[in-house]
C-alpha cells in the first residue's frame, strides 16, 4: 500500500506583502490608491452686471394668447410686403437665463443661410444688434442676449420677424402687459 502524506492547511498569501526581487524587498509594499484632495474653487465668476430675477413676470395664458394674437395681427399686414416673416412668443428660457432663441424650422430651411452666419437685428428705432446664428442648430445666440435686456423682454412678449435681407430681421416687439396698441 502507498503512503499518503497528511494534508496540512495551506496559510492564506499576503499579496500585497510578496516582493520578488532583492533590491525592493526591504522597502514598504506599494499602494496604488490616489490621494485626491478637493480644493473648493472659490466663488463662482459671473459676467457683467447681476440681475435681478425676483421680479420675474410670468405671463398668464389668457395674457400670452393676446400678445399672439396682436402679433398675428402684425404679421399679416407686414406679409403683403412679400418678405418673409414669422411670430415667436417669448418664454422665461428665451429672456433669462440661457438666451438661446430657436426660430421655426421651416422658415430657417426655406430663407436662412445653410452656415453659421452673424444676423443682425434691427429694432423699431433702428439700432442693430448683431447676434450669431446657428445654422444646424436653427436659432440665435450670441447677442441675442443683449437684444433680450436691452429691449427689457419678458415672458409672454412676442416678437415679430421680418426678413428684410438675407441676414438681417426687422423686429417688432409686442409687450404682454400692453393694454392693446401696437408699435409699428
Amino acid at each position: 500500500m502507498k503512503k499518503v502524506k497528511p494534508r496540512v492547511p495551506k496559510q492564506p498569501l499576503d499579496l500585497s506583502a510578496v516582493r520578488r526581487s532583492n533590491r525592493v524587498a526591504d522597502l514598504p509594499p506599494r499602494t496604488y490608491k490616489e490621494n485626491l484632495s478637493v480644493v473648493p474653487m472659490g466663488r463662482a465668476r459671473s459676467s457683467g452686471r447681476r440681475r435681478d430675477l425676483s421680479n420675474r413676470v410670468y405671463a398668464s395664458d389668457e395674457d400670452r394668447a393676446y400678445a399672439i394674437e396682436r402679433a398675428e395681427e402684425l404679421e399679416s399686414r407686414l406679409d403683403k410686403d412679400n418678405m418673409p416673416v414669422f411670430v415667436k412668443p417669448m418664454l422665461q428660457s428665451h429672456v433669462t437665463g440661457g438666451f438661446w432663441l430657436g426660430l421655426p424650422v421651416h422658415f430657417c430651411n426655406k430663407h436662412l443661410p445653410k452656415s453659421d452666419e452673424m444676423m443682425d437685428l434691427v429694432d423699431e428705432e433702428g439700432e442693430v444688434f448683431p447676434t450669431k446664428y446657428l445654422a444646424l442648430k436653427r436659432g440665435l445666440s450670441g447677442g441675442w442676449r443683449g437684444f433680450a435686456i436691452d429691449h427689457e423682454l419678458v415672458d409672454g412678449d412676442a416678437l415679430v420677424f421680418q426678413l428684410t435681407d438675407r441676414t438681417t430681421f426687422k423686429v417688432y416687439i409686442i409687450r404682454v402687459n400692453d393694454s392693446g396698441e401696437s408699435s409699428d
